[in-house]
């Protein structure tokens, strides 16, 4: 394949104005492999090449490599100069918290957004290490800053990267900031012609987010054992302080996955709702006898909790493990919130939850029964936190859960550890477990069932897909529109919520049943019951996003 005049000038003037000798040369390697049309060289350079990474709600996400099309010193450079122009449009001067974790370029690409941010004028106060991003986020708020940014990936895989910017008032950026953001970072020089400055210092906000966190346990029964993984992440040691800061001092955690590695050697995919992944967290459990299993993802900004189910050994002894669902979890500790009131004990005045259009619907009569105010939104913290005054508790299905919204406006994935804890320990004092209370709700509210679904696909055919279901909705289904791309389909107990997503070339569908309870007697009867009707829900879906 002949490389194109203009893809070869493309790539030139990125690497003139590339500021990092290290990608500097990685990149005339793959024009230098481009023009002697090498194997697959004009197509990695294309894709390289292929404009700038998109700025987002999320920030900016993408591998670790040379290019506008990557995540690299210079693509860090000219957004962290459009963001330091719209701050200022908006009269903002103050200090900004600069975070990271420990991926990959996660150093570097932190150093220059701090570099940048204080040649613009800046104060900049950056985090002494690879830390978790809801220490970023608790600190935005902590020390007044007007911004935040954090380095991180979350859980994609080894490769990526990415860059999280954080508002005022603690909560991720949400429209229009992003679009404006944005336009700022196009009007931006090249990387090597912005601005910078080493004059920034450091700052530890570790003992104040510690000290904020051991206070959130509600009771005070602490005899509880747990298994924790933070999965090869930032997350581990921090939790681990956290938890014996509020009590809870019988912790085992995986050695293998307790200290930081980019590369995530034990894993085929960092995410602990991704099957296997937390196999070795529950072998460790099974070993110790854990009472509950933990396990956090690389930032820490998500929790997933396992269980013990008794009698699956053999000869119906013994123990097996079973993952709770984002959904089970979140119930879970919204009731337990609503149910202990603040950290002093105190019922809530006038409390709100929220939860998003594509988690469990649970969570509105639970809200109901306490007399607390409830707020459906769409995905994502970026609205799930400005759901409304008097929020007390946040949640998606996403393993997400915002428990002190004071503090951190974000999915906290060591908060939400610690208080599962407390939970946990307060029914082992009772001689129970969260799958006692799980079912406790379910006779309260009905068994909900949930699912969700992925049809990989290009971006034409699934958003003809959308397109087509938005202008004849299936026959039986009231249908809603949240919002242009997002369809809600119900009928008598039965939710199913269609979108495409935001990061893959995926369409995504999440199910949702409802079987009651009369009563306690019922249950097993109700959930068996529920299951069948998602099971045909899940085959009625996949007709609809498959035709």
């Amino acid at each position: 394949m002949t490389l194109p005049p203009g893809l070869r000038d493309a790539a030139m003037r990125w690497i003139a104005d590339d500021p990092d000798p290290e990608t500097r040369t990685e990149l005339q390697r793959v024009l230098a492999a481009a023009m002697v049309d090498a194997p697959g060289a004009v197509e990695g350079l294309r894709d390289r090449m292929a404009g700038t990474l998109r700025f987002g709600t999320a920030g900016l996400r993408g591998p670790v490599r040379a290019g506008p099309a990557g995540m690299n010193v210079a693509v860090v450079r000219r957004a962290t100069a459009g963001l330091a122009a719209w701050l200022a449009q908006g009269g903002e001067r103050g200090s900004v918290v600069v975070g990271r974790d420990a991926r990959h370029g996660s150093e570097a690409f932190a150093t220059a957004a701090a570099e940048v941010l204080a040649g613009a004028g800046f104060r900049v106060l950056a985090l002494p290490a690879p830390l978790p991003t809801p220490l970023l986020a608790f600190a935005v708020r902590e020390l007044g800053a007007v911004a935040g940014v954090q380095i991180t990936a979350s859980h994609n895989p080894p490769a990526d990267n990415g860059y999280k910017v954080y508002l005022a008032d603690g909560a991720q950026l949400a429209p229009p900031s992003d679009a404006e953001i944005e336009a700022a970072i196009s009007a931006t020089p090249a990387a090597v012609s912005i601005p910078t400055s080493g004059a920034f210092s450091t700052v530890d906000v570790a003992e104040a987010y510690l000290d904020r966190v051991g206070q959130l346990p509600r009771g005070p029964a602490r005899q509880l054992r747990v298994a924790l993984t933070p999965m090869h992440g930032v997350g581990g040691a921090t939790a681990v302080h956290a938890l014996h800061r509020a009590g809870f001092t019988d912790v085992h955690v995986v050695a293998a996955q307790a200290v930081p590695d980019p590369d995530f050697p034990t894993v085929s995919f960092p995410n602990p709702e991704e099957l296997g992944a937390t196999d070795a967290l529950l072998a460790l459990a099974a070993e110790v006898g854990a009472d509950l299993a933990i396990a956090l993802d690389p930032d820490a900004d998500r929790c997933a909790l396992a269980v013990p189910v008794a009698g699956f050994g053999e000869g119906g002894s013994g123990s097996a493990w079973r993952m709770l669902t984002g959904d089970e979890t979140g119930v879970l500790l919204g009731d337990h919130l609503l149910r202990s009131g603040d950290a002093h004990g105190v019922p809530y005045r006038d409390p709100l939850v929220a939860t998003t259009v594509v988690s469990s619907s649970m969570l509105r009569p639970l809200a109901a029964a306490y007399g607390a105010r409830y707020a459906e939104t769409l995905t994502g913290f970026k609205w799930i936190v400005r759901g409304g005054p008097g929020l007390v508790y946040g949640y998606e299905e996403a393993l997400g859960y915002c428990v002190d919204p004071d503090a951190v406006r974000d999915k906290d994935g060591i908060a939400a550890a610690v208080l599962a804890c407390d939970l946990a320990a307060g029914l082992k004092a009772t001689g129970r477990g969260l799958a006692d209370r799980l079912d406790e709700l379910a006779v309260a509210h009905g068994v909900h069932r949930t699912e969700g679904l992925s049809l990989r696909t290009d971006p034409a055919q699934r958003d003809a897909v959308v397109e087509r279901l938005r202008c004849a909705p299936p026959v039986g289904w009231s249908a809603e529109y949240p919002a242009p791309d997002v369809i809600v389909l119900r009928r008598d107990g039965e939710r199913l919520v269609i979108r495409p997503s935001g990061t893959e070339p995926k369409l995504k569908a999440y199910l949702e049943v409802v079987e009651p309870v009369p009563d306690a007697a019922t249950l097993t009867a109700a959930k068996a019951a529920a299951q069948s009707r998602l099971d045909a829900l899940r085959g009625e879906a996949r007709d609809l996003l498959d035709s």
